[in-house]
């Protein structure tokens, strides 16, 4: 009677199978193209657009302070609602503890210029030392603007 040998040395197999880490990976990136326009911080606008704006990364961070008009008029500060008579009371609150005394603006472009006038008033009476006004950059590719032809000659 002869003793049965298994040679399991003979099935292994060195070939890495990437087929889970790509399932990971695809998981992985629906993830975050689902989270990351939940990302978003503060209240949504069309901002201005300006052909050299000025880069401001302290803007997007958790604990930046920003104040949004919609075009309709109403204020945010962050997400919240508030009534621009309430603004500089809630931002003094807010900068009491802070060394950093800066907030952020962000008006839509169809913003009547008056209110925004006057939220910025409120803004600076809580006592703020940089007020940094948020803009977007100019889509390049644009049609240059068209001059009127000259004026002819004949009446």
């Amino acid at each position: 009677m002869a003793l049965a040998k298994r040679n399991e040395a003979a099935n292994v197999s060195s070939d890495i199978n990437v087929t889970p880490m790509v399932d990971v990976m695809l998981v992985l990136l629906i993830i975050f193209m689902v989270v990351t326009p939940m990302l978003q911080h503060g209240h949504q606008v069309d901002m201005a657009q300006v052909n050299n704006p000025t880069d401001m990364h302290d803007a997007d961070k958790e604990d930046a302070l920003q104040v949004a008009i919609t075009r309709d008029n109403h204020v945010f500060f962050g997400t919240d609602p508030i009534n621009p008579d309430d603004l500089t009371q809630k931002i003094k609150d807010k900068l009491a503890n802070r060394t950093d005394k800066r907030v952020f603006l962000k008006a839509d472009a169809r913003a009547k210029f008056g209110w925004v006038v006057e939220v910025v008033d409120n803004v600076r009476a809580a006592g703020v030392d940089q007020l940094g006004l948020l803009t977007d950059q100019k889509k390049t590719g644009a049609p240059p603007p068209t001059t009127p032809p000259p004026p002819t000659g004949g009446q």
